[in-house]
């Protein structure tokens, strides 16, 4: 039987890049977006279900097509995430804003893998690992969208409590930080991260893409790694590296 993986933000660069990789991988993926239709195909033993991470019904209902379609769920890979809708200083930072973001990045990201964990120690058997999306931005301040850097710090905890609290069920949670990737999030700020790759920002000089995320996800939810959970991986071209 093939391998059943569940994907949010399956719609986006990140999660769409995490999905094909995957599906090439001959895992069967079931996919989550807000999108009425996913706007571009996928090949390969996939569904999709459209759905608000932040709501509690739709939660369930990802998670119960899945069972119904599969029987089990062996990986989570938890992709879906705002930014602010307006970049708004620390000092000006609204509650709407703020109940916005982390609505979706942790709550319904702490949420759905407890409801997923739940489904999974129900299945004894096969390699069981969930990987959280996080981003640089969990250590990183920008004090132009304050929620967004906390959201994602509250993912990194969320990454440490279910690691924690799964390995004795055999599951795998680990936790991926991004950099500066080049998807729909980032594009509205493509002119000042280009300057900033060009003055020397990031030891290896490009855009990270969604690609080379999903190789990291992949790695860790194929067997590769048996012995490793509770683990931050930058996928960032170094820029965590304190340089003088």
């Amino acid at each position: 039987m093939k391998t059943i993986a569940l994907v949010t933000g399956v719609a986006g660069g990140i999660g769409y890049a995490t999905a094909e990789k995957l599906l090439a991988a001959n895992f069967a993926v079931v996919g989550m977006d807000i999108a009425p239709e996913l706007p571009r195909s996928l090949n390969g033993d996939f569904l999709y279900v459209a759905g608000d991470l932040s709501k509690s019904a739709d939660r369930e209902r990802f998670v119960k097509t899945a069972i119904s379609s599969f029987g089990k769920i062996d990986i989570l890979v938890n992709v879906a995430g705002v930014a602010p809708r307006i970049r708004a200083d620390l000092l000006r930072m609204t509650e709407e804003s703020y109940d916005f973001v982390m609505n979706i990045n942790t709550k319904g990201t702490l949420f759905l893998t407890q409801l997923v964990a739940n489904e999974m120690i129900k299945t004894k058997s096969g390699q069981k690992a969930i990987v959280n999306i996080s981003s640089m931005s969990a250590y990183t301040s920008s004090v132009t969208r304050g929620e967004y850097c906390i959201s994602k710090a509250g993912v990194s905890m969320i990454t440490a409590l279910f690691a924690d609290r799964l390995a004795e069920y055999g599951i795998a949670v680990n936790e991926i930080r991004p950099g500066i990737i080049a998807t729909g999030m980032t594009e509205k700020v493509k002119e000042k991260y280009n300057a900033l790759i060009d003055g020397g920002l990031l030891p290896i000089k490009r855009w990270g893409t969604p690609d080379d995320v999903a190789c990291a996800v992949l790695a860790l939810v194929n067997g590769s790694l048996p012995y490793v959970t509770g683990q931050s991986i930058d996928v960032d071209g170094g820029f965590h590296i304190q340089r003088l």
